[in-house]
């Protein structure tokens, strides 16, 4: 999906195509998701992330559609300007704000798959590291004390940062699903780990054959 100063959707739609997808632009503007299986809310600064990141594109004419699939058990991935605008459309809990040292931050980060039965890891194990890149100056992700504690006993935490936090998020919470599974927002950007020639190895390929294998009619 492209908003206005959307900046990482053609990553996104690339990533799709080397993991053996299809890719379809969706427009912001056009409330019709054209019968896709899965929608990618990529990075970028919607709007310049003006008033609040995410804030603005959380109202765009597509965003009516997309809630009302995603409560229907649409797959919905969120990569960190995409991840804002879900908690901003209420879709996943929580907020991110400007990253604790107040510095935009852009480098090769470890993670922790700490859930991997949702619609976007179950190509992963439960423990297992993965190393993607992290880019941003708000990607602070916040809850209040309840919020964080249901998350972290439901088995909501999708990532965690590992070898240091880069922005300050709560319980270095990186990534979260919604109850269902089907609705995953992270910080970092696993479509820019696709490809070991551009990126830092190819650990980000296993969001999207998650995705491709549910699709397939693999469990999730």
């Amino acid at each position: 999906m492209t908003f206005p100063g959307s900046l990482d959707d053609r990553d996104a739609a690339r990533a799709v195509r080397v993991s053996g997808g299809e890719s379809v632009p969706l427009w912001h503007a056009d409330p019709d998701l054209h019968d896709v299986d899965a929608v990618i809310l990529p990075g970028g600064f919607s709007y310049g992330d003006y008033l609040r990141c995410g804030a603005i594109a959380r109202f765009s004419p597509v965003m009516d559609s997309l809630v009302a699939a995603a409560k229907d058990g649409l797959p919905v991935l969120g990569i960190c300007n995409g991840f804002q605008v879900l908690c901003e459309a209420h879709l996943l809990p929580g907020a991110l704000i400007r990253n604790d040292h107040r510095k935009f931050v852009c480098r090769d980060q470890w993670l922790r798959v700490d859930n991997a039965a949702t619609r976007w890891t179950s190509n992963y194990r439960a423990g297992q590291e993965i190393l993607v890149p992290v880019k941003n100056g708000e990607g602070g992700y916040v809850a209040d004390p309840r919020t964080l504690d249901e998350l972290e006993a439901t088995g909501r935490v999708v990532v965690r940062y590992v070898d240091g936090n880069p922005n300050g998020s709560y319980r270095d919470i990186a990534g979260i699903t919604n109850e269902a599974g089907n609705v995953v927002g992270l910080m970092p950007h696993p479509e820019h780990a696709v490809e070991a020639l551009t990126g830092p190895g190819t650990d980000g390929l296993g969001f999207f054959f998650s995705l491709l294998g549910v699709a397939a009619g693999a469990p999730a």
